[in-house]
């Protein structure tokens, strides 16, 4: 089985997840196309942390490109679907047209993996209730309040088909998650063949 992976974000994503997300696909071989509200050109940042700041900060980051618009999504055509954090998932989580394609992804048992701030489109998608996830520290109240399980001491958490991480200081530990599923779902195809 080929995989194909949709990767979600739009202008104000996190800029280090888009890259090591592009390149690490890239690397493995596998084909990834980005989806945002618009195609072209995207404006990513970077959030990182200061002295003297309570929370994070926000930079101008490296610019990205999205293949195809939300609207353009069509399950069927992937493996899984990745949601970066950064801001964007602020304002994507109210995009219905990408609510009922997370749901899709679910309801079709494909692989559906967040990080950071993007389990916010998952909570509001309906997917964390009596699910164990982790986020960004500062998300933890949506998750609990609609009845998610927030794992604060693990940097990526998987329960199911979903797997999420914590911040972008997580992408060992959860690429290590992505692609022992990734892995997975290419051995079922294999095995059932031998078997046949």
């Amino acid at each position: 089985m080929q995989h194909k992976i949709l990767i979600v974000t739009g202008d104000a994503g996190e800029s280090f997840e888009a890259l090591y997300a592009v390149q690490r696909f890239a690397e493995a071989g596998i084909p990834a196309v980005m989806a945002a509200p618009h195609t072209g050109r995207l404006n990513l940042v970077i959030h990182d942390f200061e002295p003297g700041w309570d929370t994070y900060i926000e930079k101008p980051g490296y610019v990205s490109e999205a293949q195809i618009t939300i609207s353009e999504i069509v399950p069927e055509d992937y493996t899984a679907i990745l949601l970066l954090g950064g801001r964007a998932p602020e304002y994507l989580r109210h995009n219905q047209q990408l609510l009922q394609a997370v749901q899709q992804f679910h309801q079709q048992g494909k692989w559906v993996f967040a990080i950071c701030h993007g389990v916010q489109i998952l909570v509001t998608a309906g997917l964390t209730k009596g699910c164990n996830v982790t986020a960004y520290e500062h998300v933890r109240s949506e998750i609990e309040l609609t009845g998610g399980n927030y794992i604060a001491d693990q940097q990526a958490v998987r329960d199911g088909r979903i797997v999420t991480g914590q911040t972008w200081q997580s992408h060992p530990e959860f690429y290590r998650e992505v692609f022992g599923c990734l892995g997975e779902t290419k051995a079922a195809p294999a095995m059932a063949q031998q078997m046949g």
